[in-house]
């Protein structure tokens, strides 16, 4: 009986923790603001992936990934889809997702990035719901896979 005290104190605590207040550094989105994400700068990848997230009517995403390092990169993608964009719910339930009903080549591609070049992709989510959400955006890269994550709020 006596260790099944602690037991349940320290399951109870580490739930609290789990589920407990998430520090944030940035506010979330009113109407027509924008949220953006940047990969920190200790980052090990040569690519800096940036997302920017705009709420209006629609949701608009702006994912780019520029060519963070002083040389020059191949990209390589395993067929035609280059990027994905995902929206989660507050529960991590996927809501949205941009590739959901298309059709992608099976063509292996590459893109070659000097230094500082970018990767531009832009996206509409077009019927949002009221919510609070998280935006994931990936580079669908075979050998520099980069992913970006944004908080935003859609209202009504």
């Amino acid at each position: 009986m006596n260790g099944k005290v602690p037991l349940t104190l320290l399951c109870f605590s580490a739930l609290a923790f789990a589920c407990g207040p998430r520090s944030r550094s940035e506010g979330t989105t009113a109407a027509g603001d924008t949220r953006r994400a940047t990969a920190p700068a200790n980052s090990n990848s040569p690519l800096a992936p940036a997302l920017d997230v705009t709420v209006n009517e629609r949701v608009r995403f702006s994912f780019n990934v520029t060519n963070a390092s002083k040389k020059k990169l191949e990209v390589n993608f395993p067929d035609g889809q280059t990027h994905e964009v995902i929206v989660l719910d507050t529960l991590g339930r996927e809501v949205w997702r941009w590739s959901e009903g298309r059709l992608f080549t099976q063509a292996m591609q590459n893109k070659v990035l000097r230094t500082s070049d970018r990767l531009e992709y832009n996206e509409v989510w077009r019927d949002p719901a009221p919510g609070t959400y998280v935006a994931v955006a990936r580079l669908a890269s075979e050998n520099y896979p980069v992913e970006q994550r944004v908080e935003f709020t859609v209202r009504r």
